[in-house]
């Protein structure tokens, strides 16, 4: 299997925006307008995964200050920091029939990547509980329940500090 990795362009909006609906219940799916407004806002940190030109996922989110994810960032793009410490992941998307083949694992070490070479701190996200273990094996942290009650879900805030060097 032939990955591209690439930063998103608008043109990928529809593309983005089926794998989305693939990967999320309609509660949590981020709205094609919402997807817009990101790869507008940050396109530096909103990066697909394609195979023969077909976008099968993707990673994304803003950059803040804070070290936790609430949830008035997932709707408002202006709350992005170009500048900030602590890169989101709002959703690590991998339509499933090219799950369980690494490509979710390549997206994330391409964002770890792409954050320190850009000066972050680390990163947050929030998840469910079975995938905690899953974010702990690339070094992330629990902090416990998050105050996210993004789709009705339960979720858990997780931090990735990088280390100064």
């Amino acid at each position: 299997m032939n990955i591209t990795i690439r930063k998103v362009n608008i043109n990928d909006l529809d593309s983005v925006a089926k794998v989305e609906a693939e990967c999320f219940p309609q509660a949590e799916a981020a709205a094609k307008s919402s997807l817009k407004e990101r790869i507008k806002t940050f396109p530096e940190s909103f990066f697909v995964a394609e195979i023969d030109n077909e976008i099968i996922g993707f990673i994304n989110g803003c950059v803040i200050n804070g070290t936790v994810i609430y949830d008035k960032l997932y709707k408002d793009s202006t709350l992005h920091v170009p500048e900030g410490d602590y890169q989101t992941i709002f959703g690590l998307d991998v339509v499933p029939n090219y799950r369980h083949r690494g490509i979710a694992t390549q997206l994330m070490n391409y964002m770890i990547k792409s954050s320190k070479l850009s000066g972050r701190k680390g990163i947050i996200l929030t998840c469910k509980d079975n995938l905690i273990e899953y974010y702990e094996k690339f070094g992330y942290k629990n902090k416990g329940i998050s105050k996210s009650v993004h789709g009705g879900a339960k979720w858990y805030d997780m931090i990735l500090e990088f280390n100064e060097e």
